[in-house]
């Protein structure tokens, strides 16, 4: 258990969702899609699916309508609705040898791989082979205490998420970035929800267990990469192992 400075992945995603608020219609797209499939593999009800009520605290976060919320559990809980989703994860390495991870929701596996080829080829990318870079990254419970949002010591943060069972707590001026086990997800978000405290993110993510520091031109390939595999439809989360 440790608590330490840094706050590489939560400035990113801010950074992020600022571009993403111009195209909340594609950013809704891809979580009724996670919606649609925890409803369907755990039932419409959140307080018997923790899969879809993390999903749903996510839609929350990014300000998604409650109207297509009910939409998706309604179409998922449809017995006579047909609609499914593969998941697919690619794997490849980006400008400077970064390696990416591609998660995908999809209807049509051909679309979706011709797009993930494109985005790689067209952008300095290489796709590899299953099992190339996974290894170099850990499922992790994720959770993000927004600062700015909080009258609260780092302290007091800190010996509860500890108490929860959290492995790792990262502080920055503008968060508190909390790190658990996915087996002790739950738990933590479940003990931090009891002391009040409302989330700007949690979810289960993929972290690198080493970072490479890229900048300059390899930078700027890198996030062309990434942005094109964002913007497809089929892609739900990019992840790699850059220290920006």
């Amino acid at each position: 258990m440790k608590k330490m400075s840094g706050h590489n992945k939560w400035s990113k995603i801010k950074n992020k969702k600022g571009a993403e608020d111009a195209r909340k219609g594609a950013v809704f797209g891809k979580l009724s899609k996670e919606i649609f499939m925890a409803a369907k593999n755990g039932g419409g009800d959140p307080s018997m699916n923790s899969t879809l009520r993390m999903v749903l605290d996510k839609a929350k976060a990014e300000n998604m309508p409650k109207d297509n919320i009910t939409r998706a559990i309604k179409k998922a809980t449809d017995a006579g609705d047909m609609t499914n989703y593969d998941e697919i994860t690619y794997e490849g390495y980006g400008s400077g040898g970064i390696a990416i991870l591609v998660h995908t929701l999809t209807d049509n596996k051909n679309r979706t791989d011709t797009g993930i080829h494109v985005a790689f080829s067209r952008n300095g990318g290489n796709l590899g082979t299953s099992g190339s870079v996974a290894y170099m990254f850990d499922r992790k419970g994720y959770v993000v205490l927004d600062r700015e949002e909080l009258e609260v010591d780092e302290d007091t943060i800190f010996e509860l998420a500890i108490e929860a069972g959290a492995e790792d707590v990262q502080v920055s001026d503008e968060a508190f970035e909390i790190y658990t086990d996915p087996s002790d997800f739950a738990a933590v978000k479940e003990a931090l929800e009891a002391a009040g405290y409302e989330f700007a993110r949690a979810e289960l993510t993929m972290v690198p267990q080493n970072t490479i520091a890229i900048d300059g031109e390899k930078l700027e390939k890198l996030e062309k990469l990434v942005d094109a595999l964002e913007d497809d439809d089929d892609v739900q989360q990019v992840y790699t192992n850059a220290d920006y």
